[in-house]
């Protein structure tokens, strides 16, 4: 018998298993427990979780209409990217790039400066982060500005979930240890507002080497600082910013055509009607009342000047006078206030512009009704002629930003670099308007764009705030012209007319406004700094808030 193959052969009893099933029947399926799977995985016939929401629109349409869709609860699977800021952005970036992210995607801080061992002092970190907030407000600051720079202090000393809020006169911060911690909460409030961009830079500077790890700066020593800056006296005296506004109101008027004589009489009577202004607010009258009392006397010269016999235009008389009273710093701090989201405070600042500029009305509508009634011929027809100087206008805009820079106590090394960006303003006004017949309003925007691009780079250049190399750059491209051909029109009883320079003025204003904040965000967006304010690859986020319903 021929021997069978070795796989043919039956095996022994040891070699069967009690567990092993005979031929031809399948082997069951092995339990669950033999094949565990991570607690992570997908079960069967779940879908895979949706990729984050990418930064886009706030016209764009949201996924979250039904249920079936909705965004998830938890922290997903795949995690959140970490966010990465270098140290080589201006501070102002880098907290920028945080108050723009939800609380739970904000880094942890890192501790700046040195700490006690037990801990940040949470009461003096707060108020120290008021008071340099209260300080930034009351200098004119935007509200974003203001939150980024008490943002930078509190992480800077070790203080993480933070949150500062804003408004116009009130500042608050809130600090929670823990989730199982009561917050802490702290607030002040900004009763006196006053114009120092020395003490605005100084501040800055300040902020600066708190956030910076390459200085040390106890809290000692921030507060010294403070007390430092409070007591110092402002670098110009005050015969030298009544000189410096009759000659900003003298360079206005050559500005809009006048002559030597006509700049003599705007000055004399611009620094008649801050003189009287400052006796005003010494009798404690709000500030209505002093714009009131400063817009009378350049009126009253220039109806003077008409009811002589001298043959001036005196229509360029209280046009000068007018550019030294347009809160053209308030109008751009409240509008750009509004564009980043802080509508509060933007209303504030804007019903507060309104207010003064009524007072301008009212003072300078007082006296033309009386150089009526008196018989002065008070025509715009002739003021409206068109006067072609553009070297001695040119002069004339460098000077008034000048003056207007001194007028906002400015340090003195940052006083020719405004004034040069006013020249260049002015150059790209008149190229606009007097040469490519572009309307005025598109070409005070563009004007003020660029005014706002060059004062954005010197801040970022310098670590310092923008207003100094901003406001003061404006003032020629401020509609004083519109404004008092509408009041003249009204004092006249042309009604339509005068709305309708009132309209174009107020156009001008949004068009300097607008155009002064577009310019800063296209030097944040093109501009970048070396690493970048945030880790390379990710994209800037918005300043969004809501979608828009």
């Amino acid at each position: 018998m021929p021997a069978l193959p070795e796989d043919r052969k039956p095996l022994s009893d040891e070699a069967h298993s009690a567990f092993t099933p005979p031929a031809g029947v399948e082997p069951p399926e092995p339990p669950e427990e033999d094949h565990p799977t991570s607690e992570f995985s997908l079960p069967p016939g779940a879908a895979p979780e949706a990729p984050p929401e990418q930064e886009g629109s706030a016209f764009a349409t949201p996924s979250t209409y039904s249920f079936r869709h909705s965004p998830p609860a938890f922290t997903p699977s795949h995690g959140i990217p970490a966010v990465r800021l270098t140290k080589d952005a201006p501070w102002q970036d880098r907290m920028r790039a945080m108050l723009r992210m939800p609380v739970g995607e904000r880094p942890v801080p890192d501790t700046v400066q040195k700490a006690d061992e037990a801990g940040p002092a949470v009461p003096r970190v707060l108020d120290l982060t008021l008071r340099i907030g209260e300080l930034l407000l009351a200098g004119g600051e935007g509200a974003e500005d203001v939150e980024a720079a008490m943002f930078a202090i509190s992480r800077s000393y070790g203080l993480d979930r933070c949150e500062p809020t804003v408004t116009f006169t009130l500042l608050s911060i809130t600090y929670q240890p823990s989730l199982v911690d009561d917050p802490v909460t702290a607030n002040r409030t900004v009763r006196r507002r006053g114009t120092d961009y020395t003490r605005l830079a100084a501040v800055y500077r300040l902020v600066h080497d708190i956030s910076t790890p390459d200085t040390e700066v106890s809290l000692e020593e921030a507060y010294r600082r403070l007390a430092e800056m409070r007591r110092n006296r402002h670098p110009y005296p005050g015969w030298a910013l009544t000189v410096a506004g009759g000659l900003l109101a003298g360079s206005a008027s050559v500005l809009v055509g006048g002559d030597v004589l006509v700049f003599l009489a705007a000055a004399i009577s611009a620094m008649l009607g801050d003189r009287l202004a400052w006796l005003c607010a010494g009798r404690g009258l709000p500030e209505f009342y002093q714009f009131v009392a400063a817009a009378m006397p350049p009126a009253a010269m220039g109806v003077a000047l008409i009811l002589s016999p001298l043959d001036v235009r005196a229509s360029a008389v209280i046009t000068g006078g007018l550019f030294a009273l347009i809160p053209g710093r308030a109008l751009v701090a409240g509008v750009q206030d509004g564009l980043t989201g802080f509508y509060i405070t933007a209303a504030a600042r804007l019903l507060e512009v309104v207010y003064l500029i009524v007072g301008i009305v009212i003072g300078v509508l007082l006296v033309l009704y009386l150089g009526i009634a008196l018989g002065a011929a008070l025509t715009p027809e002739t003021a409206l002629k068109a006067v072609e100087r553009p070297e001695i206008q040119l002069l004339a805009a460098m000077g008034l930003s000048l003056c207007f820079a001194v007028l906002l106590q400015q340090e003195r090394d940052t006083v020719w670099l405004v004034t040069l960006n006013g020249g260049i303003g002015w150059v790209v006004y008149g190229a606009l308007a007097n040469t490519s017949d572009v309307p005025p309003v598109a070409a005070t925007a563009v004007a003020a764009g660029l005014v706002g691009l060059f004062g954005q780079m010197l801040s970022r250049y310098r670590f310092a705030s923008a207003l100094p190399y901003v406001t003061a750059a404006i003032g020629p491209l401020l509609p004083g012209s519109a404004t008092y051909f509408g009041l003249l029109a009204i004092a006249r009883g042309d009604l339509n007319a005068g709305l309708a320079s009132l309209s174009k003025a107020s156009a001008l204003a949004l068009a300097i406004a607008i155009g002064v904040n577009l310019g800063g965000e296209m030097s944040r967006l093109f501009l970048r700094v070396p690493g970048g304010a945030i880790r390379s690859g990710e994209p800037r986020r918005a300043a969004k808030r809501t979608r828009g319903f």
